[in-house]
């Protein structure tokens, strides 16, 4: 039967932890800050050139963990697709390496540890797995709210270029020379498939993928409906930015309305685990009467499973789709 851990131990695998995570999560955030770099410097470079050739469309791609052609790289299509989400641009096969090595660093850590397999290998899992899957998570909802921002902007410069007289795509094009990251930088990318041979609809369908953003949707269907049944293309996106303003208010509302419920939620879900550790570092005996009795480690899993239908039925309850 395993002892438990001492406070010294358990010291050591949080800061081993924190160490860990704070590396991986400043090499996304250097990995996306590069990619805001990179992204900005290739757009001036478009002002010369008014569309990126077709090997520049080759390598932007690679570097969003695409092939050449704009397929996915990975045979896990939902790990390549938040890969190419979250706007980093280390790499498919960069991003991989990096959960194989923290994996490996922290089963070797805790097994040296506790000797027990299944706590290594379930610590390593959520330190190799977990963390990294929950740094490109938060890297693509950020860099999706900033797309939600910028998108009325950017459909007010579309329907500006169209009612000047130019096409679609030189409209497109326009947004992507004249609006910042990351909704320039993807238009840019759907210019450059337009000008090498996909036509209007499979750019802008690739669009939506590259970013996931729900209401670019409405602008691909408007467009595509445009494309196949005639219309009056600049009045329709004009109607749909204002659609699009007001959506975006209401969302902000409620979220303002439901931060109270958010913030209770996320309270309740981290103080036992909070409270646990404060206990095991300042009274490591508190539990040791207890610890080895086998009804413990069963009492404390179907705690951990209510925990979890409770966070479940909270987020529904704080969440909505509008």
């Amino acid at each position: 039967m395993n002892l438990p851990l001492t406070s010294d131990q358990l010291a050591l695998i949080l800061v081993f932890v924190a160490v860990l995570l704070a590396v991986n999560g400043l090499g996304l955030a250097l990995a996306s800050y590069r990619a805001h770099r990179h992204g900005l410097r290739r757009r001036l470079t478009s002002l010369e050139a008014e569309m990126p050739s077709r090997k520049e469309l080759a390598s932007i791609r690679r570097e969003r963990s695409l092939s050449e052609a704009g397929d996915y790289t990975l045979p896990a299509i939902p790990l390549n697709k938040l890969i190419l989400q979250s706007g980093v641009t280390v790499g498919p096969v960069r991003v991989l390496m990096s959960m194989v090595c923290l994996f490996a660093a922290g089963y070797l850590i805790v097994f040296t540890l506790q000797k027990d397999h299944i706590i290594a290998f379930a610590a390593a899992f959520a330190i190799g797995v977990g963390a990294p899957i929950l740094i490109l998570m938060t890297l693509r909802d950020r860099r999706r709210r900033r797309f939600e921002e910028q998108l009325p902007d950017a459909i007010d410069v579309l329907v500006r270029s169209l009612r000047a007289g130019h096409s679609i795509p030189v409209a497109i094009n326009t947004v992507a020379r004249q609006m910042p990251d990351p909704i320039g930088g993807e238009f840019a990318i759907a210019a450059g498939e337009l000008t090498y041979g996909l036509d209007l609809e499979t750019a802008l369908v690739n669009l939506r993928i590259r970013v996931g953003q729900a209401d670019l949707g409405l602008v691909v269907l408007a467009v595509s409906i445009q494309a196949k049944m005639g219309g009056n293309l600049a009045e329709i996106l004009s109607n749909l930015s204002q659609v699009i303003r007001a959506r975006f208010r209401l969302r902000r509302k409620a979220k303002a309305l439901s931060a109270e419920g958010r913030f209770s939620a996320l309270a309740l879900t981290v103080l036992p685990f909070a409270l646990f550790a404060v206990l095991w570092v300042i009274a490591p005996t508190y539990y040791g009467h207890v610890w080895g009795q086998p009804i413990v480690k069963h009492v404390l899993l179907a705690c951990l499973v209510w925990l979890t239908i409770g966070n479940i039925i909270m987020h529904k309850m704080v969440r909505f789709s509008i």
